[in-house]
């Protein structure tokens, strides 16, 4: 795995990787049954693509927060 070292590419992966975990978690909710009110509701397809969502965005954000090492040798 590749490390960003762009502070704005960084923090991009760290929000859309946080706002991919929270929509991933809602439809995992619905898919599940326990966020009631929509057509995902007790379908357990958004149960399914709500967990694959999730994991992308939890790889986003650790994505996101590893730090590139440092270049610079001590010696």
């Amino acid at each position: 795995m590749s490390v960003v070292k762009s502070r704005v590419s960084r923090n991009t992966l760290i929000t859309v990787g946080v706002i991919a975990l929270v929509v991933g978690g809602i439809w995992v909710g619905q898919g599940l049954n326990l966020i009631p009110g929509s057509f995902m509701t007790g379908d357990t397809k958004w149960f399914v693509i709500g967990l694959i969502v999730a994991v992308v965005g939890i790889l986003l954000v650790v994505l996101g927060l590893r730090r590139p090492k440092s270049s610079r040798s001590d010696g």
